[in-house]
């Protein structure tokens, strides 16, 4: 991973560099971007002026960093609950996860990716592209799930995965913003519950 300079980082380097990333994603999550500073980072992640700059330029190279993380974090966690999913059972299960996890903190905080699309997508273009591919990516995942489902024969064959998969996952991300303004994990489930029985009432019978 090149820092400012794109110069190889020896393993303590790349160690601070983590550090630092994990900080600011924890911040932005829990303040939101435009509230942290990078002072706040650097001590949260007990790092130094100079250890901050020599890995990042700049907040707008850090937040970049934390998107890609983050990024890949979301992705990896859907693509592992929902690969095995071949009933609508398992669909629901997955639904299940999502809300116990919101469920956790009150609503509060929301989608990760969400929160930070709402805060920059207007004013960073930069990280508007790295947050869409990333929801294109989330939106394929759920697309292949919906695919497979229909290939097996749990769903009709005029069920439209594409759409479905879009409709799922604007049912999630709206569900999150609610969630987060009642600090109550309902608005999500019921969000995520009105999308699955219209994807359920495509079922094959």
């Amino acid at each position: 991973m090149p820092g400012t300079s794109g110069t190889r980082r020896t393993p303590r380097g790349l160690e601070t560099r983590s550090r630092i990333v994990d900080s600011a994603a924890k911040l932005f999550y829990v303040k939101g971007v435009n509230a942290t500073t990078l002072d706040d980072v650097r001590l949260a992640s007990s790092t130094s002026k100079s250890q901050l700059y020599n890995h990042f330029e700049d907040k707008h190279a850090l937040i970049h960093a934390v998107i890609d993380v983050q990024s890949q974090f979301v992705l990896a966690r859907e693509e592992q609950r929902l690969r095995g999913v071949k009933t609508l059972t398992g669909l629901r299960r997955w639904r299940d996860a999502l809300v116990q996890a919101n469920s956790l903190q009150d609503g509060s905080y929301g989608c990760a990716l969400g929160a930070m699309s709402i805060e920059l997508s207007d004013n960073d273009e930069q990280s508007r592209q790295a947050l869409n591919a990333s929801f294109d990516a989330w939106r394929r995942i759920l697309v292949e799930t919906l695919t497979r489902l229909r290939v097996l024969g749990v769903l009709a064959e005029d069920a439209d995965p594409q759409r479905l998969g879009t409709g799922l996952l604007a049912a999630l991300q709206g569900g999150y913003v609610l969630a987060q303004n009642a600090h109550s994990s309902e608005p999500m489930a019921i969000a995520l519950d009105m999308a699955l029985d219209h994807i359920e009432s495509l079922a094959r019978s």
